[in-house]
Formats: C-alpha cells, structure tokens, sequence
C-alpha cells in the first residue's frame, strides 16, 4: 500500500543581508528608490533623477548625452543671436559721443578726433575714438547717415556673425580707416569706415551665401561715388573701412570648418597686428587734409 508524502513546507529563508532586497540609490546608498535610470539602468533617488524624452536619467548619463548634442552656431561660427545687443550698445556709444560734442564740441574734438600728427606723436586712441564722433554740430546729417546704415543692417550682420565676429569686424574696419587717413590723409571723424566695413561685408556674406548681390553692389557704387563728389568728405576713412571690412569678413566666410574658430581668430589677430605695425613703422604720408568719415 502506497501513501501520499506530506506536502513540503516553504523553502527556508536564506541567510542574506536586508540590503539585497531593498535597492539605494547609487550615488546616495542610505536612500531606498525603485525608480532606475532609462539608460543605465542605476537605481537613482529623486534628488538624482533628470527628466528625460522617455522616463528620467541618471546625472552622468544626462551630462554625457549632452557632450553629443551639438551646439547651435550663427552661419559663420559663434554663438546664435537673438538679441543684435552689439549693435544697439554701438549706437548708444556714438550718440552719446555726439551729445558730448553738443555740450563741448572744441573739447572733444580737440582731444579724441582722428589726426595724423598725433597719432605721430604718440596719441594712439584717436585711431578708435576718432571713429565714434562726427561732424560737430549743427551739422546733422553725417551722425544721421551713418547711424541710420548701423541700424538697418547691423542686426542682420550680428546675426549672422555671431555679436564676438560682428564686434571684430566693426572695430577693425574703423581701425582700418583711421590707419588709411593716417597714412593719406590728416584729421577725420566719423563712423564711416565701420560702415563702409560693415557694406563690405554684405557684399562677402551674400556671395557666400548665393544671395544676389545687385542691391549691395549698388549700396557701396552710389557710396563710393558720393564719397569723391562730396565736398570734404574723407575718402581715406571711407575706402580704407571699405577693404579692412571686406577683408575681415572674408576670412570669416571662407574660413575652413575644421579648426574654424582658431582660424578665424588668427587672421583677426593677423590684420590687427598688420594695422598696428603700419602705424608704428610708416610716417604720415600725404598733406594735410581735414575730412569728415
């Protein structure tokens, strides 16, 4: 005769410590989570979750998936701008120069306006303060011009470039025509030469890009021709923004994608320097002339 065997008990609990049973957190093992990282898998508390397109990630993971995401850039490298603050701050900076001149034309002038004979001597900032003061008053119509030409395409420039290039290129346009009257001409003011920069660059930019160029190519002829047809005008000032610009920005737009930004720095620093030398080695070369940029 067969008999049934007596059902078995539950198994007899293991000897393992409370720990394996109850998951931490990795980073923070004294707190108990049951939430996991969507991409490692690690048990994470609150304080360590990241939200996620999918569930929540751990810190590591989070900060590694951003070394691969990459990062927006302005068409010709730096930063995207939404804001053209650059642009705002330079016409803040000239009207204000202007108001001063309002106040104390002879005082301003007389310290800060562009002259070959006291660069000479020594005096190296009019070389860039002489490009934020114009034409005293009452005359009106030289800080109107050019003010107006800042605003109406210094946001897209600035845009494009990025405020660091845009800011580059500005400077060293004005530098650029300041070194030119220098060289050719005697006294000047004005903003021109970074304007005349700033044309210069629309023409590079929109062949660059395949835009058509007529409209720009018309802005800087009737520009130019008003240049030599005006009276007391500085062509120095004009033409030499004019080349330094549209050099500039040809390094900027053409610069090769591999090491861009290196690149792009080191010719801006190239034509600094180049600028700076021309000044330091050469004399005044021209008679006196008094123009307004």
């Amino acid at each position: 005769m067969t008999t049934q065997p007596d059902h078995p008990g539950p198994p007899a609990p293991r000897d393992e410590p409370a720990g394996d049973h109850v998951p931490t957190c990795y980073r923070h093992p004294d707190r108990e989570t049951y939430v996991r990282c969507q991409r490692c898998d690690k048990p994470i508390c609150p304080d360590c979750m990241r939200v996620a397109s999918v569930g929540h990630q751990c810190v590591e993971c989070v900060r590694e998936g951003g070394r691969t995401v990459r990062r927006a850039e302005a068409a010709f490298g730096g930063r995207p701008v939404t804001t053209p603050v650059v642009t705002w701050a330079l016409l803040a900076i000239n009207v204000l120069a202007y108001l001063a001149e309002v106040v104390n034309p002879d005082q301003v002038l007389s310290r800060f306006a562009m002259s070959a004979d006291y660069v000479a001597y020594g005096e190296w900032w009019r070389l860039f303060t002489g490009a934020f003061l114009h034409a005293p008053p009452p005359s009106f119509w030289h800080i109107l011009f050019n003010m107006w030409a800042l605003f109406a395409i210094g946001p897209q420039l600035e845009r494009l470039l990025g405020s660091v290039r845009f800011t580059a290129l500005y400077l060293l346009a004005a530098l650029g025509g300041s070194v030119a009257v220098y060289l050719f001409g005697s006294i000047a003011v004005g903003a021109s030469g970074a304007i005349y920069g700033l044309f210069g660059a629309m023409f590079v930019i929109s062949r660059r890009m395949g835009y058509d160029m007529r409209g720009v190519l018309w802005l800087i002829g009737i520009n130019v021709v008003l240049t030599f047809a005006i009276p007391g005008i500085s062509w120095q000032g004009h033409l030499g923004g004019l080349v330094t610009g549209t050099l500039v920005t040809a390094l900027f737009a053409y610069a090769p994608k591999r090491n861009r930004t290196a690149f792009q720095l080191g010719t801006v620093l190239a034509v600094l320097i180049a600028l700076v030398l021309t000044v330091m080695v050469l004399p005044p070369l021209a008679s006196p002339f008094t123009g307004a940029g």
